[in-house]
């Protein structure tokens, strides 16, 4: 009979998350994950596998939550062109806030993962494709109601604005000037005009 689980995985998860999205995968060790998820190597390896295995829990558990925050945003506002604001300057306002400049984690297992490992060049790739799709959802909502354009090409444009996402929080890392992301935020959001 299998022993039950002496830790609450889906805290430990939770603790390896933000370990791995402080500091990247390469960057973290086993000892820094034990030690903050407060378990030993060997409850890792039954619960995860190995360090990738974790990484990849981490990084869909994340990609879940984003997505689900993303389309709740998105949703929750009548004027399609208001949530991309909400949505957008809420974005870079959390950055300045939190001054931590983590960027979000699956942005930075693009950069720091994709162009090597196919598997997670796959997961990030996918997540940006919901993005888009969700993007694009709420653009045709918008024609749908006349607040844009009949003539807007909505994937196209929702795929713009996956690329601006992705572009500014790369940028929000390096803490550049708040005007300078501002007025990036403010010229992208007229594309929906």
């Amino acid at each position: 009979m299998a022993r039950p689980r002496e830790f609450n995985e889906e805290q430990a998860l939770d603790l390896a998350m933000q370990i791995f999205w402080e500091k990247g995968y390469e960057a973290t060790s086993l000892s820094d994950l034990t030690s903050r998820m407060g378990i030993q190597r060997p409850s890792i390896y039954a619960a995860f596998g190995d360090k990738k295995g974790l990484f990849e829990a981490a990084l869909r558990k994340y990609t879940r939550a984003h997505a689900s925050y993303v389309r709740t945003t998105l949703q929750n506002y009548t004027s399609v062109k208001e949530a991309f604001r909400i949505f957008f300057e809420g974005l870079v306002a959390e950055a300045y806030k939190e001054n931590l400049n983590k960027g979000c984690f699956c942005i930075n297992t693009m950069v720091e993962l994709a162009p090597h490992d196919a598997k997670f060049e796959i997961l990030t790739r996918e997540h940006q494709m919901y993005l888009s799709a969700t993007f694009q959802e709420t653009i045709e909502r918008g024609i749908r109601t006349g607040e844009l354009e009949a003539s807007l090409n909505a994937k196209a444009l929702a795929q713009t604005l996956v690329v601006s996402l992705i572009g500014i929080t790369v940028m929000m890392k390096s803490c550049p000037e708040r005007s300078f992301v501002d007025n990036s935020v403010r010229v992208t959001l007229t594309l929906l005009d």
